[in-house]
């Protein structure tokens, strides 16, 4: 009897940023199976658990994982970071699925999460408070030309953006690449930005920024950038703490 696998969103990984119902979904399967990183992350409130992870880069094998524990007959939980569906393991499940008739009597079940653009937006105040569109500058699925058009189109369109994946040992200089493609689209030089390294997690750094100071900056993996849109102000809260003000609307 084929058992069901909850895809769980875990948002940055602490206890107190899971949603309610990612929490009950883990503590109701029989095993969470994930990226090392992020099983590592949840032992330490789920002790009880069993656990399996895999490297990065083995997603498809995660999944093909999770579906054959669940036709064994158990409840599975496949845990990413943020939210399921965005950037997350909703969509490749999905699609082994729809692929695979063997899979076909598994129930899937998607339990979202806090992606970082909510969660860093939330540390640096409210950068996305109005229209805004979150770009990935990792160049392994799409090619850079591709994300090129889209970092133009964003200025265009006079988003906020968020920018996941900004850097990598591999992509040390995209995040620099990156700021040129959008000043030569015509933002300016001066726009407010900012970025957050390790979201809800031990080591938390936050930074406010312009754009053009934003392209001499070393960020890695772990980051979350944040651009605002040609409104967007850094201003200052509460014990002068700078943050990263997208208006809403009301009264620009």
């Amino acid at each position: 009897m084929s058992g069901k696998i909850f895809i769980v969103g875990i948002g940055p990984g602490s206890y107190d940023k899971m949603t309610l119902e990612a929490v009950h979904a883990l503590e109701n399967c029989d095993e969470i199976i994930g990226y090392t990183v992020y099983t590592d992350l949840l032992k330490p409130y789920f002790p009880e658990k069993l656990f399996e992870s895999t490297p990065m880069k083995q997603e498809i094998e995660r999944c093909r994982l999770c579906f054959d524990r669940a036709l064994s007959g158990k409840t599975v939980a496949l845990v990413c970071s943020g939210d399921s569906g965005v950037y997350g393991m909703a969509s490749p499940m999905l699609q082994l699925q729809n692929e695979n008739s063997a899979y076909g009597n598994v129930e899937l079940c998607v339990i979202p999460g806090v992606t970082a653009a909510i969660s860093g937006s939330a540390v640096l105040g409210a950068p996305l408070n109005h229209d805004f569109c979150v770009i990935s500058l990792s160049d392994l699925l799409t090619p850079w030309e591709t994300i090129e058009k889209r970092l133009v189109a964003a200025i265009q369109g006079d988003f906020a953006v968020a920018i996941y994946n900004p850097s990598s040992h591999k992509r040390k200089d995209y995040l620099a690449k990156a700021c040129r493609i959008m000043l030569d689209a015509g933002a300016d030089k001066d726009r407010a930005c900012g970025f957050v390294e390790n979201i809800g997690r031990e080591g938390t750094k936050v930074s406010v920024c312009t754009l053009s100071e934003l392209a001499e900056k070393d960020v890695n993996m772990f980051t979350t950038v944040f651009i605002g849109n040609s409104q967007s102000e850094i201003i200052f809260s509460g014990g002068n703490q700078p943050v990263l003000l997208t208006k809403r609307g009301y009264k620009i």
